[in-house]
């Protein structure tokens, strides 16, 4: 898929499967026909800096994006017109924003060290940032029931936070050696999964906070995005790979690397997106491009 001029950061599904997102350093947003590739309708132009990521709704009716320009805005699906004014609070780029499974809430990631939560309605801060993380965070999700939510940092943890609250769950997850770059929770909620500049991938008990198993070892750069299929069957993850550029397939038990990389892109592979049946992938790249993988 091809229109973004420049690295594409992030990618996401629609929950239909029907439609494709997409954020890229070329300040816009796209839309674009799962099955076709075709792009739908001009880009979404509104933000001043690099998009870094997007989200989708879970009714697949508001698309999230956060930005370089340390903002967040909510677009309409179907009109690709903005609700409102861009989300403003924190004070340095929005790496990361994904939606609560109800729908009426955004969750946003930042440089400024800090995790924001908001009305997705009104655009309003609930509550005080979340503070603890001592560098920048990179990686924010929510947990399918809607209570938790967990980040990846710079300072190579990975913390849990009651929603609710905002209070951190016991102390921070460590293991890796490198920056946390991304996170995902299984949907029964049970496992966290992390990758890291260290170059590898942990899965992690949710409730204990801690590591099952051994690191999962096979790329050879920073592993830039996890994912994980919905049956919690496979991991997913790409990398910025420097000679392979790949995304690969992990058995979520073994920890085992499931058949060949996938291979393509010319330029590392920054995020991947699973569709909602677990049947095929989207991937964006350091190549500009965004890629639809069975």
């Amino acid at each position: 898929l091809q229109g973004h001029t420049w690295i594409v950061p992030s990618v996401a599904f629609s929950p239909d499967g029907h439609r494709i997102v997409s954020g890229s350093l070329d300040k816009t947003v796209r839309v674009w026909d799962a099955k076709t590739g075709e792009a739908l309708g001009s880009p979404l132009h509104g933000h001043d800096g690099f998009v870094l990521s997007v989200t989708i709704s879970r009714d697949g009716k508001r698309i999230v994006s956060g930005s370089a320009d340390r903002t967040i805005r909510v677009w309409d699906m179907e009109t690709r017109e903005a609700f409102g004014s861009a989300l403003q609070g924190h004070t340095d780029w929005v790496s990361s924003v994904t939606i609560s499974p109800d729908g009426r809430r955004i969750v946003s990631g930042s440089g400024d060290r800090t995790i924001r939560v908001w009305d997705i309605e009104t655009g309003e801060a609930l509550g005080a940032p979340l503070q603890g993380h001592t560098n920048d965070i990179w990686s924010v999700t929510i947990s399918p029931d809607g209570k938790c939510i967990v980040s990846g940092s710079d300072d190579k943890t990975i913390r849990v936070w009651d929603m609710e609250t905002g209070e951190a769950f016991g102390a921070p997850l460590r293991g890796h050696t490198g920056s946390v770059l991304s996170v995902a929770m299984l949907l029964d909620g049970s496992r966290i999964v992390s990758g890291s500049s260290d170059q590898t991938i942990r899965v992690w008990d949710a409730k204990t906070g801690e590591a099952v198993g051994s690191p999962l070892q096979g790329h050879s750069s920073f592993i830039s995005s996890v994912m994980i299929l919905p049956d919690g069957s496979r991991i997913v993850s790409g990398s910025y790979d420097k000679t392979i550029r790949t995304i690969r397939v992990w058995d979520m038990k073994t920890g085992e690397a499931v058949g060949s990389p996938f291979r393509g892109h010319t330029g590392s592979v920054r995020s991947v997106a699973i569709s909602p049946d677990g049947k095929r992938m989207v991937s964006g790249s350091y190549d500009g491009t965004i890629r639809v993988w069975n």
